[in-house]
């Protein structure tokens, strides 16, 4: 492998043994549900939409039937809650009426500079070469010349504070920002990021905006992370998390015992 993803790193840095079962050895155990299917279907709606590749007026009917297209596909690998589907269905549409005002009210003026945006980047400082590899959901420029970048985050009611400031969930887009910077030679001081938490059992303020700063010593710790994890898989160390069973899927099974 070349590349490396911050889904990937998330793994690796929960269990290299996982990494290695998941990443190298391709064994694959993940699923589709209603719940990835849904985000499957907001966030190509929200991306289409910010294009002007659909109306405003036609969120509703295309995100319906995006998610409905999603779910025919997995239909025959899972058994589907339909009360779920519907109750997602009104869920989506609401989101989606607050899509514009809400980017409105946290940026005011902006401009979409791009939408999932890929990121095929070198990594510097090791003795090898090694991609990051990302797509960006939202890029915004607005008046004062900053750039935005945007992740949506599909979700129920929100994230707690904990969440909001976890490194490892953060970190993503610390990365965006550093290696977008490094794609476009901007300076880092004018990028500035935030999640769009897509709340779909909130009864208002369905979307969510709240900024992630990534200052010198947080990219710094960010990007020797990463070192780390590129260095630990290229030299075949795969050394099992025995904390990080609870909940894995590979946990007593053939491939983990």
């Amino acid at each position: 492998m070349s590349h490396i993803s911050f889904s990937e790193l998330k793994v690796w840095n929960e269990c290299p043994h996982k990494h290695k079962l998941q990443y190298i050895d391709k064994i694959k155990v993940f699923t589709s549900t209603e719940y990835t299917c849904f985000g499957t279907a907001i966030h190509e709606t929200c991306e289409k939409s910010l294009l002007n590749e659909i109306r405003e007026d036609q969120l509703d009917e295309y995100f319906e039937n995006k998610f409905k297209q999603e779910i025919s596909i997995i239909k025959d690998q899972v058994e589907i809650n339909e009360v779920l589907v519907l109750d997602m269905v009104a869920q989506g549409k609401a989101i989606l009426s607050e899509l514009y005002k809400s980017i409105k009210a946290y940026l005011g003026e902006y401009e979409v500079v791009s939408t999932e945006e890929s990121l095929f980047e070198r990594i510097q400082k090791i003795d090898f070469d090694y991609d990051f590899k990302g797509f960006i959901d939202l890029v915004l420029k607005t008046p004062d010349g900053k750039v935005h970048i945007i992740d949506w985050k599909t979700c129920s009611w929100g994230w707690d504070t904990k969440k909001k400031s976890d490194p490892m969930v953060t970190y993503q887009l610390t990365y965006y920002k550093h290696f977008y910077a490094q794609k476009h030679n901007v300076d880092p001081k004018m990028i500035e990021t935030h999640f769009a938490l897509l709340k779909r059992t909130a009864k208002k303020d369905r979307i969510e905006f709240f900024r992630v700063s990534s200052g010198n010593k947080k990219t710094e710790n960010a990007n020797n992370l990463l070192t780390k994890a590129i260095t630990a898989i290229k030299n075949n160390k795969q050394i099992k998390n025995r904390l990080s069973c609870n909940g894995c899927e590979f946990y007593k099974t053939d491939f983990c015992k």
